[in-house]
């Protein structure tokens, strides 16, 4: 009698085998401990897990990621029952344990010192438990961790305010006596009266009273008082826990074990960023007394260092508590399938050795795939063939692929569908219970598989499948049809039909030659009735090609920053068109920062123009916390309505760009190409689309200036914003309104100096307001002893509270200089007209060149240098006026030494020559001084010049006209 293919396995092949581990379901515990496997794998990452858990080192979380249906829930789950030491059914699970790795004394060592710290495990389905927590509020994950953590402490975890009440009585020994006390004055235990905590508001004031040893009557509302102050905080949560652990046993841990956190904060930076600081503060608080392991669909390294907009420092943060991490791949799978459903009896290994010496040589031929395909793994040896049989090691690895990718394609019912509710085990289970009665030497088809899935497909997308099992009589065409389905979406696998016998092979003793006929045959029908398409040797199952393609466009990733760039150049350079806004009121133009959603784009100014889109992480419809961040800011904050429709048409528009440019190439089908693009013509007018958007938004933008939201009757975005931008500088730049309403050019600078010496250029009450100001400016830097250069007068006054156009300022230092208020140098050389006309006209020259304040000069000391000099020169003074005055002063005497040194050599002969030369070198000392100085200085020393030159030189002058003994002697006695 013919063997069948169930009297191979260990155990009944139709056993309920729970397909997906639920990490709240405590109903199988015992058989989930007793059938869980424990891969060579999971063993290495379970001693490194151990080693750490043991000899806590700083890091205090593990990372476990896995495919759908990996086992991943399966291994949390142990691994809460093993370290809380856990006992079912009077078992301990250390034993089960222990037993599943006797093999490997170093795990088996880790464990015993594992479970001898006590400890407790806090085990939860984080989505499950966050039931009417929104993804959207900031504190989402955290209220699920605080929640689960007050329900093991015994508190009403749904409501955290009530939980806070009952943690302050608890702490001050009152619980179980405001318990009593409500359940005698309500006539209800106290976990039903927390449930309707508003309704028996009354009775829980009155327990609370008689708890607190208070007067009847003395808390009125205890309860929504504590509703209105409860808050919760990462920092706060840390604590609790500390002071939880610290009322233990010394040593004791509290273990959070967090299932699908993946797929819980996939879509949010915030709730990724919280876990990280939850577990940063466990760690900080607790110092490995409390552990932090969760589940995720992804590795780490990609869930946190391919997400779209991520900071690139997130991955690095993270990873330091997350340090330890254990990935499922399918090779895990696959010895947990073998070990678990495939194990044979003692009695059927011999027959199943003969059948591998029979075929071993033959495996190659028969699994192999050919035609480019990727390289999938065949039997190793005979052991292998044994645990895997009767499924090919190829099964593993291509059903895995082809679960992830139908997932991408949004195959399956449900966004996170564990393949509807099944792990892999699940399906090859279904498949082998399917081929059961199947005789030894018969082996699993491939298109077994989509039976164990189709349930959880949606309809759609296997309505070509249902379509043909309605209408087609050919079974393998069918079949083929399944197969190709499952393959759909692989890239790396070439459906050829070599490549399709090895999937269709159900037995060792197929005729392969009439096996490649039938599956030729039922190609040509399938192609035929357009279930498949053939693209030279491939075949390729056909679905509507428009909806694929649109589904890969939603699949293709796009960096935050791209959509970004696309409302910059939207916004500045599609409405805006400028990079400077001109100010009514001095038609001066002023550039500014580009920001958008906090974020900066091209070169930084003083003044920023903060586009806040929907795009935004904060706006939640509230956009007070916004405003309130840009009140210290010098921008113009323009607040666009919420739009999801922009946000969707922009993420498509990027998506379709993106996949379009690299899949439109020739090597592509004719249809596909013409698909692409139909979709490059309709992207175009999504771009139009999305710039009108974009153009509607900003009219109906809200525009704020520090804090208060400025009206304007333009109705054209631009307008709108250039208004705005108005207030802006005039809140900025308070002291602009010195320059009123004149307008500036570097061209004026010429005229201005042109014009000097003009009577209305001269004296203070000629001076603006804002000549003044930089006249004061000089000042207040020169009495600091700084010396302050054109451009740096240039830069300041540019800044706040100015806000002064270039031209202005070079304008009034100019108006200073005019004025004579003002000296302008170039090192030690005061310059003259041409000289600072040039200077303030060139930048470079600007930056070497200063201004320094002149000094001003009493009546008196210009009418003593004035006296002085008609005494000592015989002649009055050409000038009137201060710096002149000193000027010609200076000039005279340069003038008048360089008669006395003539007169000192042409009387070189005579024996008062060296009395003569004394004296010129005296007065030399007088022609390096600056006009200044003669106002200022000379006036102690003018008796003395006046009397030099009376007593000495006067009489040395007529000496030279004629000798005169007298004279000489006078020289000489003076002398």
């Amino acid at each position: 009698m013919t063997r069948q293919l169930s009297s191979l396995f260990q155990k009944p092949i139709d056993r309920q085998i729970e397909g997906v581990i639920k990490a709240d379901d405590n109903a199988s515990l015992r058989t989930e401990v007793d059938e869980y496997i424990l891969t060579n794998e999971i063993e290495k990452r379970m001693e490194e897990f151990l080693h750490a858990y043991n000899n806590y080192e700083d890091a205090n979380g593990a990372w476990i990621s896995g495919f759908f249906g990996s086992g991943k829930s399966h291994l949390l789950k142990m691994l809460a029952l093993l370290l809380e030491n856990r006992e079912i059914d009077d078992h301990p699970v250390l034993e089960s344990f222990l037993a599943k790795c006797s093999d490997n004394a170093i795990l088996a060592g880790d464990l015993k010192r594992a479970v001898t710290i006590p400890s407790r495990s806090i085990l939860f389905n984080i989505d499950q438990k966050a039931d009417i927590i929104s993804k959207e509020q900031i504190d989402a994950l955290l209220s699920v961790f605080v929640k689960v953590f007050d329900e093991m402490c015994g508190y009403y975890g749904k409501q955290g305010h009530i939980a806070k009440l009952e943690r302050d009585l608890d702490q001050r020994g009152r619980l179980e006596t405001f318990k009593d006390a409500y359940t005698r004055i309500s006539s209800l235990p106290w976990k039903s009266g927390r449930e309707m905590a508003i309704l028996e508001a009354d009775h829980i004031d009155a327990a609370y009273c008689e708890a607190e040893g208070k007067e009847p009557d003395a808390v009125s509302n205890i309860v929504d008082k504590y509703r209105s102050e409860y808050r919760v905080s990462i920092e706060d949560f840390a604590d609790q826990v500390k002071a939880y652990i610290d009322r233990q046993v010394p040593g004791f841990r509290l273990n959070f074990f967090v299932d699908e956190v993946g797929q819980y904060i996939a879509e949010s930076q915030k709730l990724r960023t919280n876990l990280q600081t939850i577990a940063e503060s466990l760690a900080t608080k607790c110092r490995g007394q409390a552990w932090l392991v969760v589940t995720a669909q992804e590795d780490m390294a990609s869930f946190f260092g391919d997400r779209p907009g991520q900071e690139t420092d997130d991955y690095s943060k993270i990873q330091a508590r997350f340090k330890y991490r254990m990935k499922l791949t399918s090779r895990d799978v696959a010895e947990v399938i073998q070990k678990r459903l495939l194990m044979k009896t003692d009695e059927s290994i011999p027959s199943l050795e003969k059948l591998y010496e029979k075929q071993v040589n033959n495996f190659k031929t028969l699994f192999d795939f050919a035609d480019g395909a990727k390289t999938y793994r065949n039997y190793r040896d005979r052991d292998h063939f044994i645990q895997a049989y009767p499924f090919v090691p190829y099964q593993f690895d291509l059903f895995q692929d082809s679960i992830q990718n139908l997932s991408l394609h949004n195959a399956f019912e449900g966004k996170h569908s564990s393949v509807g509710e099944r792990s892999m085990l699940g399906v090859f289970q279904q498949v082998a219970i399917g081929i059961r009665e199947c005789a030894v030497g018969d082996l699993a088809p491939f298109h077994l598989m989509f039976e164990g899935i189709h349930t959880a497909l949606k309809v759609r997308i296997q309505q070509a499948i249902l379509t043909a099992e309605n209408n087609l009589e050919n079974e393998l065409a069918i079949k083929v049809l399944k197969a190709l389905f499952l393959v759909k979406y692989i890239k790396s696998f070439r459906p050829t039909i070599r490549n399709l016998c090895v999937l269709m092979l159900d037995s060792f003793d197929t005729d392969l030659p009439a096996l490649r006929g039938a599956i030729e045959e039922a190609v040509n029908l399938l192609e035929q009735q357009t279930y498949i398409q053939r693209n030279g040797e491939l075949y390729e199952f056909l679905t509507n090609e428009e909806k694929d393609v649109e589904e890969e466009i939603k699949n293709t990733d796009v960096d935050v920053t791209e959509v970004q760039k696309e409302l910059v150049a939207g916004v500045f350079d599609r409405v805006l068109k400028t990079n400077k806004i001109r100010f009514a009121d001095n038609k001066q133009d002023y550039a500014f920062t580009r920001k958008l959603d906090a974020q900066y784009f091209g070169r930084q100014h003083e003044l920023t123009i903060h586009i806040i889109t929907p795009f935004h992480p904060d706006r939640s419809g509230n956009d007070a916390s916004i405003i309130a961040q840009s009140m210290g800011q010098d921008e113009l904050l323009v607040l666009m309505p919420s739009d999801n429709r922009l946000m969707t048409d922009l993420m498509m528009f990027k998506r379709s760009e993106k996949y379009i440019r690299q899949n439109l190439t020739t090597s592509q089908s004719e249809s596909v190409r013409r698909i692409l693009e139909l979709k490059r013509l309709q992207n175009q007018e999504r771009r139009a689309q999305v710039q009108s958007r974009i153009e509607d938004l900003l009219q109906q933008a809200e525009l704020v200036v520090g804090g208060h939201t400025e009206e304007t009757r333009a109705t054209q975005p631009a307008e709108r914003m250039s208004d705005g931008f108005q207030h802006l500088i005039r809140r900025s730049y308070p002291n602009l309104r010195m320059l009123g309403s004149a307008s500036f050019s570097e061209s004026m600078i010429g005229d201005i100096i042109q014009r000097k010496g003009n009577p209305l250029l001269s004296g203070a009450e000629t001076l603006g307001e804002a000549e003044q100001e930089v006249l004061n400016t000089i000042s207040r830097n020169k009495t600091k002893g700084v010396r302050p250069t054109l451009q740096s007068l240039v830069e300041e006054f540019e800044k706040k509270p100015y806000g002064w156009p270039q031209a202005a300022t070079l304008c009034c230092i100019t108006k200073l200089y005019a004025a004579d208020k003002i000296e302008v140098r170039a090192d030690a050389n005061i310059l003259e007209d041409d000289q600072v006309t040039k200077a303030m006209l060139n930048a470079r020259e600007r930056a070497n060149t200063f201004a320094e304040p002149q000094s001003v000069f009493t009546n008196s000391q210009v009418r003593a240098l004035k006296d002085f000099y008609s005494a000592f020169f015989d002649a009055p003074p050409s000038s009137n006026e201060a710096k002149a005055l000193g000027n010609e002063t200076s000039i005279a005497f340069k003038e008048f030494v360089h008669q006395l040194t003539t007169l000192a050599a042409e009387a070189s002969q005579y024996p008062f020559q060296n009395a003569l030369t004394t004296v010129v070198e005296k007065l030399s000392g007088l022609t390096g001084k600056s006009y200044s100085w003669f106002l200022t200085e000379l006036t102690p020393q003018e008796d003395a010049l006046l009397e030099m030159k009376e007593s000495v030189i006067d009489p040395i002058r007529r000496f030279m006209s004629g000798p005169q003994k007298g004279i000489f002697d006078s020289a000489r006695e003076f002398i």
